[in-house]
């Protein structure tokens, strides 16, 4: 391949399709478990440009108190037909499904399906109730029972899209998988145990070995984490370099002993929200409303003291850089893994460093 075909791939670029967000609830009776989930997928050319006008793409509330935003989606939107790759995308602990819209909805911009989910009793709001209720720490019986909830809720969100309850045509040759913090961890955790998963894509995932974990506290999400399979599965770490909540050192952990291949790259000048929507605001909220907002975990480290060392936004990397490496890197990821595509594989062969400083972002392997 030549030089002057490869520069016509560039996975920074919004993709060719309009996108549209479908919202549903998926009942595992097997678990007596109901699901919220978000759905996007190339929508109909008759939606072209809704998707990308404030005054007509989708608008929401993430929780019933928060002001309205928007994302880059047009609501219930006529899809389009054929089969699709699907990615399934976990959210953190104390998140919400849309919480990286501009990740999935770029995914969905090149012609793939992507699925988030709620992982009820883990949500933003749940944990605001639950420290509103008493302030109480999350015990670790419940953190237990996230464990085993996460990765099932993932499996079963893969069953049901391939049984066709998104509307969707899902090609299940072609999954992959993505999730940030406790998600990321939930990335990690769900393609151990699920042969169905070609690519993973964990963002500052949860459960690596850091100095955070204080002497005698069992580390449940480590013990739990399997970095065992024995298929290839090519897996991207994205990580940040001053992650306050999960700090480096777990990253190198987790990624040493992931299976290759594996590939790390390291956000420099980032924290742990750099991986979420309106980074700033998101960061800056979480950094001076955060006990009020998730509450603490039994046998944790105090949130209060943590996010005392927590820099403020504006002395970090803004977060288009962020962005930029998410829905870049994200994405030839996945084109490689998923679509076979030759120009993806040979983007993500060169020097990411490099690619990435053409931008104006600053990274380093891991």
């Amino acid at each position: 391949m030549s030089q002057s075909d490869m520069s016509q791939y560039d996975p920074f670029e919004r993709g060719p399709h309009p996108v549209g967000v479908r919202t549903g609830e998926w009942t595992d009776a097997s678990r007596d478990r109901t699901l919220p989930v978000e759905i996007w997928y190339p929508a109909s050319e008759a939606h072209r440009g809704e998707d990308l006008d404030e005054a007509r793409c989708d608008r929401y509330k993430p929780m019933p108190m928060a002001p309205e935003v928007f994302q880059s989606a047009v609501r219930d939107g006529e899809a389009q037909t054929g089969a699709r790759p699907l990615i399934v995308f976990s959210h953190g602990f104390g998140g919400e499904r849309r919480q990286t819209t501009h990740l999935c909805t770029h995914w969905a911009s090149h012609g793939y399906a992507v699925v988030a989910m709620d992982h009820v009793g883990n949500t933003a709001l749940d944990m605001m109730q639950a420290a509103a209720a008493g302030g109480a720490a999350t015990p670790a019986r419940q953190i237990a029972q996230f464990i085993v909830d996460r990765p099932a809720d993932a499996s079963f969100v893969i069953d049901r899209a391939l049984a066709g309850e998104s509307g969707l045509e899902i090609d299940a040759e072609r999954i992959g998988i993505s999730g940030h913090s406790f998600g990321g961890w939930t990335t990690l955790a769900t393609t151990a145990r699920d042969n169905r998963i070609r690519a993973a894509l964990p963002l500052a995932p949860a459960g690596g070995q850091t100095p955070l974990t204080p002497p005698g506290f069992a580390n449940d999400m480590a013990d739990a984490l399997a970095l065992t399979w024995e298929r290839p599965v090519e897996t991207l770490y994205l990580v940040a370099e001053f992650d306050t909540l999960l700090p480096l050192d777990g990253m190198r952990d987790l990624h040493s002993r992931t299976p290759k291949p594996r590939r790390g790259v390291n956000l420099l000048n980032a924290d742990h929200f750099h991986f979420c929507d309106r980074v700033e605001q998101t960061h800056d909220l979480f950094k001076t409303l955060g006990p009020m907002m998730v509450g603490s975990v039994e046998g944790a480290p105090d949130m209060t003291e943590v996010l005392a060392g927590m820099k403020a936004s504006a002395e970090l990397c803004p977060g288009e850089h962020a962005y930029a490496l998410l829905q870049g890197l994200g994405l030839a990821h996945m084109d490689a893994c998923l679509k076979d595509d030759a120009d993806a594989r040979a983007f993500m062969a060169q020097d990411l460093v490099g690619v990435m400083a053409d931008r104006g972002v600053a990274v380093e392997m891991l």
